[in-house]
């Protein structure tokens, strides 16, 4: 089943269900929402449940994923997904809020690193909906690849509706990028 931006399903992207269990205790997973930009890949998740992890890995394997940013507090095991080969990175931050300095440094070596070293490769990110922090971290992300904080936003929210609401969005506005663009120079 794929996401279908003129369905009549209501706000929340389509869900996945393993073997057609869906509903009411089935194994469901919300829709994963690509980012695709320069050389940079990025999937937005919800966050996958011990019933649907199975599912939740297939995804990640399916868009080439071996990293994992879990924005959100544990309520899954993760070895399911280090026994193939994704690494999980712990970076919880509080519900509704823009990321602290110590998240946005290491989001940000990641996202240098990554995609100089591993080209190709798509880094996952998600929260509890995959509509508040990790959408955010993805942002970010945009924002010091040279994207205004509106184009950024506009970007995601127009592959995954809901994304990103007033307080975090007031945070992008006021974040400036910390990275230099190698070969350009600024005269003050």
């Amino acid at each position: 089943m794929k996401h279908s931006e003129n369905n009549d399903r209501g706000p929340h992207p389509a869900r996945f269900s393993a073997r057609g269990n869906g509903g009411a205790g089935g194994a469901q997973l919300g829709a994963p929402t690509f980012i695709d930009y320069q050389s940079m890949r990025f999937l937005i998740t919800d966050r996958p449940q011990a019933s649907n992890l199975s599912i939740y890995v297939e995804q990640l394997n399916k868009h080439n994923v071996k990293t994992l940013v879990r924005v959100c507090e544990p309520t899954y095991d993760t070895e399911k997904l280090i026994e193939n080969g994704i690494s999980v990175q712990d970076w919880a931050y509080d519900d509704g809020e823009g990321p602290p300095k110590k998240v946005i440094d290491d989001w940000l070596d990641l996202i240098d690193t990554w995609f100089r070293d591993k080209p190709g490769k798509c880094v996952a990110v998600h929260c509890v909906a995959g509509l508040g922090r990790a959408p955010v971290l993805v942002a970010i992300a945009l924002m010091e690849a040279g994207m205004a904080y509106e184009d950024a936003v506009e970007f995601i929210r127009k592959k995954r509706r809901g994304a990103i609401n007033a307080k975090q969005l007031s945070f992008l506005s006021t974040y400036r990028p910390r990275r230099k663009k190698k070969g350009k120079c600024t005269i003050q």
